[in-house]
């Protein structure tokens, strides 16, 4: 691969990469001024592992306030309680318990994947706002209800992903929506790691993490979540018209109860998607590549992209970094709930109704080896 090989055509690739889709320029809000109040928000759950991620990027904002914590097992509020220097007051063994004493603007959702349609649904009796971790829930049954409750509630109910606030899947978006590489017709998606017990999760997160009620099948879900959400993005909220998956347990002495290794083919009427979801990759990986009709990009960790165009070789670039009100999920938060932007794309309920309907499906082909037509059913 060349570098830089073209010039000109270096910088209108960098200028393609930099341009914001028109929605989000529109939506664009004034940053958020620092004496302005943080937002008051409650955690349900510390269980699953992405808790520790927050605390050690987000405890210090400004912007935040953690007003209450709903955890039950008092080893864990302990261990919380003594890494990050937390009062004991702040804990509650009970949910709607704490959103009555506390109040918050919004509940972030840490419990296992089976337990976010009971804390969406006591939310939402609550009126309170939530954004839960990935991905919405286990089967599209609970995804449905889930919708319900934020519909007749009035409240926003969010999922919260890594890779949203990836710069380069911002810039493999932007080129594929301003044309700069045709209609698309590929999307192969790459996420996972050697496997939640050999990077050593915590025994809380990894007892539900290997659990098919808790979190819904294994890596299949855990990780192929990720890729049905950016093919959905991307093909601009169309369902698939069909789903085939296959899933191994290829180390059934680790992982006796779920699959560790999945791969999920979605088909629409002009594209595919390939959606490789692994425990068993030899380095953590969160990568895609999309292929349209006169070029690709290849999206290289959270900031590089890579971009082959008509007789012209490929190029390596560094995108944009994102806009303020969707750097981080607790900016986008804070735009949705008090800024007036508008929900939509990768961390949105409807995105992610289509996000549960493609995994249950996978889930479903995996079972009977059967492809699970969705053309004509909602």
């Amino acid at each position: 691969m060349r570098r830089n090989s073209f010039p000109s055509f270096f910088l209108t690739i960098v200028a393609l990469l930099a341009c914001a889709s028109p929605d989000l320029r529109a939506q664009a809000k004034p940053e958020m001024k620092a004496e302005e109040a943080p937002l008051r928000v409650a955690l349900a759950g510390l269980v699953h592992g992405h808790a520790f991620g927050f605390f050690d990027q987000f405890q210090r904002r400004r912007d935040l306030q953690v007003v209450g914590i709903a955890e039950a097992d008092h080893q864990l509020t302990e261990q919380f309680t003594k890494r990050y220097g937390l009062q004991a007051g702040i804990f509650y063994s009970d949910l709607e318990e704490m959103l009555k004493k506390t109040h918050p603007q919004a509940v972030l959702v840490y419990t296992n994947t089976y337990d976010h349609r009971r804390v969406v649904e006591i939310c939402a009796r609550y009126g309170v706002p939530v954004m839960m971790e990935k991905p919405l829930a286990v089967s599209l049954e609970d995804a449905r209800a889930i919708e319900k409750a934020a519909r007749d509630a009035k409240i926003q109910v969010l999922v919260n992903y890594e890779t949203t606030w990836y710069p380069s899947n911002q810039a493999a978006y932007n080129l594929t929506h301003e044309s700069a590489i045709g209609e698309i017709r590929k999307i192969v998606v790459h996420d996972g790691h050697r496997g939640p017990k050999e990077i050593n999760v915590g025994p809380e997160f990894l007892a539900w993490l290997t659990d098919p009620k808790l979190n819904g099948a294994g890596a299949l879900f855990d990780f192929g979540c990720y890729g049905a959400d950016l093919a959905t993005w991307l093909m601009d909220g169309r369902r698939p018209d069909s789903v085939t998956a296959v899933t191994q347990r290829i180390k059934p002495e680790v992982y006796p109860r779920v699959d560790d290794e999945a791969t999920i083919i979605l088909t629409y009427p002009r594209a595919q998607a390939i959606i490789q979801a692994s425990w068993n990759w030899p380095f953590s990986r969160k990568d895609m590549e999309v292929y349209g009709q006169k070029g690709y990009t290849i999206t290289v960790g959270r900031d590089q992209v890579r971009v082959r165009l008509p007789e012209r070789e490929e190029t390596s670039a560094e995108a944009k970094p994102l806009e303020k009100t969707k750097e981080d999920s607790v900016s986008y938060l804070r735009a949705v709930l008090l800024g007036g932007l508008k929900a939509e794309g990768l961390s949105s309920l409807e995105t992610n109704v289509i996000v549960t309907e493609i995994l249950d499906a996978a889930r479903q082909s995996a079972a009977t080896g059967k492809t699970i037509s969705l053309a004509g059913t909602q």
